[in-house]
């Protein structure tokens, strides 16, 4: 019997384990929605489509993310498995039939048709991130910002491990492009299906340190994946050979995360002595969640000097429902702070090559690998910084979105001022702060609404990105850029000089001041709930119970969180 336990124990940790490597898969080839400009042309010149009918077709691609509420809503009422089989099929159908035109399998469709199929290829990746993000927020609620940074930081790896592996496999070849956007994310996504449940948190101290281990090892990966990507893009013109082995060690890279599935099983099942503590905890909890209630008190044995201590922390997240979350000041003040970081950091990353042009650069390709480079270090980082200062002093973590819009600003600044280099600076500046607001907030959202209805209250915030991307990119930049380049002597639709920009950074700047001051603002209001989690984590006695912890002669002591087991039920 105690042989089956530990088994069992070993086994559904290394299956959780499994599930959050394949849930990094699939957030690596989640970046299919931002490889237009790879098969573009093709679809310009098969469809003779004109430059706006082409830009249209981007605005459709970015129209699919805004049906993201779907996912969100699915996401509080369908399993895992069933999320991810509709974003996976959703996708083989808009990139499939892209692929069948470019091809020329099939004739060209009308134009409408080809934005609805653009839209569905955008909308598929918002089913994928939901399941994702909502199912292992759920299992590592104790490390929520290392769980956050790992899976955007993968994200923002995704276009740069797509687009270097086309070019190495297929040459550029826009049918081969398409047929891999179209099976690739549908093959891992099944395999996900699998793998990729919802699992009790952990409850003891030793088994939040060994998440915190496994997740050092995870982010050491990224950042060997993201060197790797750099240093290969920094490559004289590779030849054919050169480029296959490159793909085929970022493939064994990936693969290589399953060695740490397979060490939580073996270590859990080779350890002496292991889980007497495990076998009392998880499954006590799981038969008698229904037959007793948990109480905050000792429970002592008639028969023999014996205790079990069971101590449940109350809860410091609560369950806000759609409708709560939405009257909240609080969701506002993060929605609008939230708008201006990353709405002005996409409307410089989808004008990133026109800023280089107009300032004199030939090669403007370095700057979108710099910018989408050190935004993966933004994000990865950030995550378990912010994780790290709330485990020890209960720092609010939207302070370092405020720190992150600061220093945004300060880039556009510096981008305004149009010195020599500043681009280069004002890029990778850019690039982190945009890593940074992705990563943190997140688990931020978690945290002040819980995880109930994430699903929904994710993908409202993620409204911010084509929302942003329209307003500051579509309408500010274009409009703005537009005036500067017929204010040109002989008019015109191109601009060339520091002026053509200026104007566009310096309300950016002003955006980013407004955010800072918004993230302040959260910040201050939500002292007291990070204060409630950094005790939490550090299991410090509270204020309350005057500094001391109720003293039982027990011989078993079973800690449990109160959060864990309202969410198992």
């Amino acid at each position: 019997m105690g042989y089956l336990g530990i088994s069992t124990i070993s086994s559904s940790t290394a299956g959780k384990w499994l599930g959050f490597v394949t849930a990094v898969w699939i957030q690596a080839i989640s970046g299919n929605n931002y490889t237009l400009s790879n098969y573009s042309h093709a679809l310009k010149s098969l469809m003779h489509l004109t430059q706006v009918e082409l830009n249209n077709l981007s605005v459709a691609k970015d129209v699919g993310k805004a049906f993201g509420l779907l996912a969100g809503l699915a996401s509080d009422r369908l399993p895992t498995w069933a999320i991810l089989l509709i974003g996976s099929v959703e996708g083989l159908l808009g990139y499939g039939v892209q692929w069948l035109v470019v091809s020329q399998r099939i004739n060209p469709i009308p134009y409408w048709q080809m934005c609805i199929f653009l839209c569905m290829g955008g909308n598929s990746t918002t089913w994928m991130n939901t399941a994702v993000l909502v199912t292992c927020m759920r299992n590592f609620r104790k490390n929520r910002g290392p769980v956050s940074g790992i899976l955007k930081g993968f994200v923002g790896l995704s276009t740069a491990i797509f687009t270097d592996i086309c070019s190495a496999l297929f040459a550029d070849d826009p049918g081969s492009i398409l047929l891999m956007l179209a099976i690739f994310p549908f093959a891992v996504c099944l395999t996900g299906m699998f793998f990729l449940r919802e699992s009790p948190p952990v409850s003891t101290a030793t088994q939040e340190k060994e998440e915190w281990k496994y997740f050092v090892i995870f982010k050491g990966v990224a950042v060997v994946k993201a060197v790797y990507l750099l240093a290969y893009r920094f490559a004289p013109n590779p030849s054919t050979l050169v480029s296959r082995v490159f793909a085929g060690v970022l493939l064994v890279l990936l693969a290589s995360l399953l060695g740490i599935p397979v060490h939580s099983y073996l270590s859990n099942r080779l350890k002496p002595g292991l889980d007497i503590e495990g076998q009392v905890n998880q499954p006590l909890l799981k038969g008698e969640e229904n037959d007793r209630e948990v109480e905050n008190t000792a429970v002592v044995s008639p028969a023999a000097d014996e205790a079990v201590t069971t101590k449940c922390q109350p809860a410091v997240v609560e369950e806000h429902t759609i409708m709560e979350a939405l009257s909240s000041f609080d969701f506002w003040i993060l929605f609008a702070s939230f708008l201006c970081g990353v709405g002005t950091g996409l409307a410089v990353m989808n004008n990133m090559g026109h800023i280089g042009l107009a300032l004199g650069y030939t090669d403007v390709s370095i700057f979108d690998s710099l910018t989408s480079i050190w935004g993966f270090f933004g994000r990865i980082i950030s995550g378990s910084v912010s994780e790290y200062f709330i485990k020890k002093a209960g720092i609010p973590r939207p302070l370092f979105n405020a720190a992150s819009q600061i220093l945004m600003a300060v880039g556009y600044i510096l981008m305004a001022m149009a010195l020599p280099g500043s681009l280069y600076i004002g890029s990778i500046v850019v690039g982190i702060c945009y890593g940074v607001r992705l990563a943190i907030t997140v688990p931020t959202a978690s945290e002040l609404f819980g995880l109930k209805y994430y699903g929904l209250i994710y993908n409202i915030l993620i409204l911010n990105l084509p929302f942003g991307s329209f307003l500051f990119s579509g309408l500010l930049a274009r409009k703005l850029y537009d005036m500067e380049a017929a204010a040109t002597a002989g008019g015109g639709n191109t601009c060339v000089g520091a002026h053509c920009y200026r104007l566009v950074f310096i309300i950016m700047t002003g955006a980013c001041i407004v955010g800072f001051l918004l993230d302040i603002l959260l910040s201050i209001r939500v002292k007291k709930i990070y204060t409630k989690i950094s005790i939490k984590k550090s299991n410090k006695p509270s204020r309350e119970s005057g500094g001391e912890t109720p003293r039982v002669p027990a011989k078993l002591n079973i800690e449990c969180d109160c959060d864990s087991i309202c969410n198992m039920s």
